[in-house]
């Protein structure tokens, strides 16, 4: 399966740290080898960047790496392919445009069965189930409220509502934001943390490398780091329940909701 990387802040933050070690999993230490991809949200605007590469050999991956974009969200993917080609086209994460901002979203699982009809609103233009739910989501979600967007909390509520039936279909663990919030779903495996006063060091699991966050930040600093795994072995990650949806704003998991009573099983 694939994996994913998520980062929200209060204030514009470079995830250089924490993409090198996502990074070596795109198949050095892990076999997720079939394409990465990052958006980066500034302003209004989002930085894409997509390899259908495998990440660890990506020279993409490496400007990335050592480029430190700073941003309040971040969201990134490698990819285990289940359905669709090994492609451009299939590579996460997906972006379009809803009520005059870039949505962003990318995908880990497996859901064959969930064929939605879309109106045109939005359409894949690959053929992966990811960008399929992505497309219908969107449109559900103009459906529901027309041109205006609501308040952060009724968004909230409405996704959890809509991806309650899908939850029980299969594997469905995403990221999403539209460059304000990031919303995480864990239908198998998915964990986080909270850094902030006071920072210390952290080392990360994949690859030699540490950082004390105390020297780069300040006391009002508040990021939280969103991964399938722990990316740092010397840290208080907190694992999501399966079958729950959470909310992130400036830095910090605002919200929760269960959205599956019975959870699916992983397919490693």
């Amino acid at each position: 399966m694939c994996q994913l990387l998520g980062m929200n802040c209060n204030i514009p933050t470079d995830i250089c740290f924490s993409f090198t070690g996502f990074q070596k999993r795109g198949g050095a230490t892990d076999v997720h080898a079939d394409g990465w991809g990052i958006a980066f949200f500034e302003g209004r605007g989002v930085r894409l960047f997509l390899d259908p590469q495998p990440s660890a050999q990506s020279p993409v991956a490496e400007l990335v790496r050592n480029y430190p974009i700073h941003s309040m969200n971040v969201i990134a993917h490698i990819r285990k392919a289940t359905q669709g080609t090994v492609s451009l086209e299939n590579t996460h994460p997906f972006q379009r445009e809803l009520w005059g901002r870039y949505w962003v979203y990318a995908h880990n699982g497996n859901l064959p069965q969930f064929q939605p009809a879309l109106d045109g609103s939005f359409l894949p233009v690959g053929n992966t189930d990811s960008e399929r739910i992505f497309c219908w989501l969107l449109q559900s979600l103009r459906q529901r409220f027309g041109d205006a967007p609501p308040a952060r909390e009724a968004l909230f509520r409405a996704v959890h509502e809509l991806i309650h039936p899908l939850s029980g279909m299969g594997i469905f663990n995403f990221l999403l934001s539209d460059g304000e919030w990031l919303m995480a779903h864990c239908s198998t495996e998915l964990s986080y943390i909270e850094r902030r006063a006071p920072f210390n060091v952290a080392h990360l699991k994949d690859d030699d490398v540490m950082v004390d966050f105390s020297q780069i930040t300040t006391p009002d600093d508040r990021v939280a780091v969103i991964a399938t795994q722990p990316l740092t072995d010397n840290e208080p990650w907190i694992a999501m329940p399966p079958g729950s949806l959470w909310l992130f704003h400036e830095g910090v998991a605002a919200d929760h909701l269960a959205t599956l009573p019975s959870p699916v099983k992983s397919l490693k």
